[in-house]
């Protein structure tokens, strides 16, 4: 079924222009009908998919993972209070773990953002996550290589780089420069038909699995 119908879109592309409090509180139940309630329907659908393929995700809650409409102003020149899609991370503990390769979707106006990887490792994981590529170099080459990662994410590792490495690994990492990486995630879009779409579930699943290989790989460094 689809969760996420064209109210959807419609909500955010009439907050854009309106992103105040006073707008917002007006349409609260507008936005509590056509945004919040089937946007955590959809993740709740989605963690019952996703913990059949990866069992650390079991009786992880949707409230757990959908991160707030409210827009964090502290430090932002941009006032405005609220942000213009809604956005989740499925991992073991939610958005809170953001160091676990887990799953994460944000559903704009114009389609759906996915992400995969590692985005916040503490420091003792980055250093795992360099000597397991490191001593695993043709795997790594492998999985990220894989044909279906490549068409869904082109294929590409993204990150911050670091500047210097330890001595061990620079031999590695002029054969794999992904060492330098301070990050280690993939990204892919889909366009706005698929927000609307009967199997929206199947295809975020589709996507998930088609990472798992680079997922399962990083977990072994931690």
């Amino acid at each position: 079924m689809s969760h996420l119908k064209e109210n959807y879109s419609q909500f955010f592309k009439d907050l854009a222009p309106n992103n105040n409090s006073e707008w917002f509180n007006e349409n609260r139940k507008r936005y509590e009908k056509d945004v919040k309630i089937p946007f955590h329907n959809l993740v709740a659908e989605l963690i019952t998919q996703l913990a059949k393929i990866d069992k650390n995700i079991e009786g992880t809650k949707p409230s757990d993972c959908i991160f707030r409409i409210n827009r964090d102003i502290r430090f932002s020149k941009d006032k405005t209070p609220y942000k213009i899609s809604m956005s989740a991370a499925i991992a073991p503990g939610g958005r809170k773990n953001m160091s676990y390769p887990g799953f994460y979707f944000e559903a704009t106006p114009e389609g759906i953002n996915i992400y995969g990887g590692v985005y916040m490792a503490e420091k003792p994981q980055l250093e795992a996550i360099r000597n397991l590529i490191a001593t695993n170099l043709k795997q790594f080459e492998t999985i990220i290589t894989e044909h279906d990662f490549k068409k869904k994410y082109g294929g590409k590792i993204l990150g911050e780089k670091q500047v210097r490495l330890a001595p061990e690994l620079k031999e590695a990492a002029e054969k794999q420069p992904l060492i330098f990486n301070k990050q280690f995630y993939f990204e892919a879009s889909l366009d706005e038909s698929c927000l609307i779409k009967d199997n929206l579930t199947e295809i975020l699943t589709d996507y998930f699995k088609t990472a798992r290989p680079v997922s399962q790989f990083l977990c072994k460094a931690f």
